[in-house]
Formats: C-alpha cells, sequence, structure tokens
C-alpha cells in the first residue's frame, strides 16, 4: 500500500460513517506505510482514541472477539485479560496494551487539517450530526465564500455554489498533504447564479465575522487583537476598526432645555 493510498482508504472511511468518528487499531496502522501514518498524526489528521474495551482473543486459534478486563495497579500499567469460556484448557488470558491501542479520524479532523492549509479560522458552524463542517471563509481574487466540507457518498467541499470532490483538491505528495489552492480560487471567483446565502458571504455576514473573531480574541486575553485579525484577513487594522464599527450608532445629540 502506497502513502496516498492508505490516504483515500482513510477518507473512504469517514465517508462510509457520514464523518462521525472511524477508528482504525495500532495493528491495522501497522500495516499502512510508516511516512503516511508519521505525517497522519503529526498533523493531526488521526488523533489518540479511547483504548478498545474488547479484543481478539490470542489464546487459541480460534481467535474470538472477547471483553477486556482491567485490574488497576498502585504503580505501573493495569493488568489486562480476557477471560475465556469457550475451552477448559484456558482460563484467563494476558493482553499487552498494544492490542486495544486505537486512532480516529472524523470530518472535524478533515475540516482541521484543510483549514490549516489555507491559514483560515475555523468557526463554531456545522455539527457532526448534519454531516457539515465549517472549514472557514476563503477568498479568491474577486469573491469570498464559505468553504465547508459534506459528508455524502464522498467527502466534498463546497464554496461559491460549487461542489468538489475533497480527493480532488487535497492530497498526499511527497510525504506531505497539499491542497489545490489554484482550482480552489479559480471555483470561488467563478460563483454560480443563484447560490445559497450560505456559501456566498455578504457584506453584513463579514462584518458580523470579523467582530466575532475581534470578541473571541479579546476574551482570551491576546493584547495585539486588531493586528491578528487584519493579518488573518489581509487588511489593514484601519479597515477592521472600520468594518466592527460601522454598525454602532451615532451618539444622539444632547437635548438642551431652557
Amino acid at each position: 500500500m502506497t502513502p496516498e493510498a492508505a490516504f483515500i482508504e482513510l477518507i473512504d472511511r469517514v465517508a462510509a460513517l457520514h464523518g462521525a468518528s472511524t477508528l482504525i487499531s495500532r495493528e491495522e496502522l501497522n500495516q499502512w506505510p510508516d511516512k503516511a501514518v508519521t505525517l497522519m498524526k503529526s498533523q493531526k489528521l488521526i488523533t489518540r482514541a479511547r483504548p478498545s474495551s474488547s479484543a481478539v482473543c490470542p489464546g487459541c486459534e480460534e481467535e474470538c472477539v472477547m471483553p477486556v478486563h482491567t485490574i488497576p495497579q498502585r504503580t505501573g500499567d493495569p493488568v489486562l485479560f480476557i477471560i475465556c469460556d469457550k475451552r477448559d484448557d484456558i482460563s484467563r488470558v494476558p493482553l499487552p496494551d498494544a492490542k486495544l491501542e486505537q486512532w480516529q479520524a472524523s470530518g472535524d479532523l478533515i475540516a482541521d487539517l484543510v483549514a490549516g492549509l489555507l491559514s483560515l479560522q475555523r468557526s463554531n458552524m456545522g455539527s457532526s450530526s448534519a454531516g457539515r463542517w465549517e472549514v472557514g471563509v476563503f477568498r479568491g481574487k474577486k469573491h469570498a465564500s464559505h468553504l465547508v466540507l459534506m459528508a455524502g457518498e464522498k467527502l466534498s467541499l463546497t464554496l461559491g455554489g460549487h461542489s468538489i470532490a475533497l480527493t480532488e483538491v487535497l492530497a498526499l505528495e511527497d510525504n506531505r498533504f497539499k491542497v489545490d489552492k489554484r482550482r480552489l480560487t479559480h471555483l470561488v471567483d467563478q460563483p454560480v447564479a443563484g447560490a445559497g446565502a450560505g456559501d456566498i458571504e455578504s457584506a453584513e455576514q463579514r462584518r458580523e465575522r470579523i467582530r466575532k473573531r475581534v470578541n473571541e480574541l479579546k476574551a482570551q486575553g491576546v493584547r495585539a487583537f486588531l493586528k491578528t485579525v487584519a493579518d488573518e484577513e489581509g487588511l489593514s487594522i484601519t479597515r477592521i476598526k472600520q468594518l466592527i464599527q460601522d454598525d454602532i450608532p451615532a451618539p444622539k445629540p444632547k437635548t438642551s432645555y431652557w
């Protein structure tokens, strides 16, 4: 299996579960190319999941899937074992920790990866239950649009009324992930007529998004919050100030009483 094939297999498994978390055992990862697995872990495309509560029993050739029992220890790792109830000559079968190790991938982790590669700020829009994840606002040369990851038969990206398979713009090549930014720019600069308001970002939506980002950074205690947002948006600090103050009503003139 090539690194590219391992990546596509992972994407297809996430799509098959409509973006919900898919689990991969350590034993399965050991069969994938080392470079691909190392990259997936370092880029957080896969993250450590809870240990499995069941495992294939290594006690005999039957290889039954059995529940795992745990005995905590005051020092050191807990004792893991399976109790065989199928044969009289086998009782307790010890298990190494590695047998239960699991990793996970999901639509949310994939959206994080795409956002990172494009230097986009993700919002809290979308949910795994809806099979929709907001990646961020992607800006082309002429237009901007919400870039959204969608889970269907395949994972796809939508922007400006267009829909494109994720694997057509995201790939694992030369031991690193690459995103086809040029193709996305071409799509966003040619929006589909009548595209939904959820795709095309209006001036008011942009202003509200920037305002929320400013407030978020201020709440986090970031001192240079205006400069941070200006760098993210490719705008000047002055323009950011204008955008977040545009809808602030002017103070009413004081009324004089004679």
